[in-house]
């Protein structure tokens, strides 16, 4: 079943409320509202994330790849319960491996996001970029003629104010100056949403995206081991 403009009325109701006592009395609304059709969207995009990595997670279930629909709020001044805010990622195991980029789809009463990358990238791992970027890197390379061969996904990420590397060319100084790595897409395409064609797109763009995905994975070998 696709999504229905129900399941954003229920994320936005939801926060607004903000009462564990309303969400137990409504809970049947989320999980046919928006956790089944997350379940439903995992499940469609599993032949294409293992086509990309064997080694993803595609298990349909919260805290494998769909996101919980409240808030950990111990260290944060927001102390909101619930998020207006769900989304499925696609990574490999977080306890096998350190600070993985992975694939994901955010839905939200405001718009769509869905892309590759980092949640947030540390040091290690954005020196090993720029040292593969300096060596001229293949996987680099491939990754750098795929993003320019696209229109969809853009740089998305905070950067340094003032470039380190200024007798670098502009293009590479795009990522040079990255504090953290991610290829983004955003849409306010509903219709998009509501439709039986979105799993068919979110699977088109990740394959898309998925010589992006490759040079992360290289990042990732390349970080110094005593940074784990």
């Amino acid at each position: 079943m696709p999504f229905t403009p129900a399941a954003l009325d229920f994320l936005v109701e939801n926060r607004l409320q903000n009462s564990r006592t309303w969400y137990q009395e409504h809970k049947d609304r989320f999980r046919r509202d928006v956790y089944a059709p997350f379940v439903e969207l995992v499940e469609a995009l599993t032949p294409t994330m293992l086509s990309i990595d064997p080694q993803l997670i595609v298990e349909p279930r919260t805290d494998r790849t769909i996101s919980r629909v409240y808030r950990d709020t111990r260290f944060s001044r927001d102390k909101s319960l619930y998020r207006e805010v769900m989304w499925c990622v696609f990574q490999r195991n977080k306890k096998l491996y350190h600070g993985l980029p992975g694939f994901f789809f955010e839905i939200s009463p405001d718009r769509l996001r869905w892309g590759c990358g980092y949640y947030a990238a540390d040091r290690s791992a954005m020196e090993a970029m720029r040292e593969m970027i300096f060596q001229k890197d293949a996987l680099f390379c491939e990754m750098l003629r795929a993003y320019r061969a696209q229109d969809r996904f853009a740089l998305e990420n905070e950067r340094y104010k003032r470039t380190r590397f200024p007798e670098q060319p502009e293009e590479l100084r795009a990522f040079l100056d990255l504090k953290s790595l991610c290829f983004l897409h955003e849409s306010r395409d509903f219709p998009l949403l509501f439709s039986d064609r979105l799993a068919e797109v979110l699977a088109d763009d990740f394959l898309i995206l998925a010589p992006m995905y490759r040079f992360m994975l290289k990042m990732e070998s390349r970080r110094p081991h005593d940074s784990l």
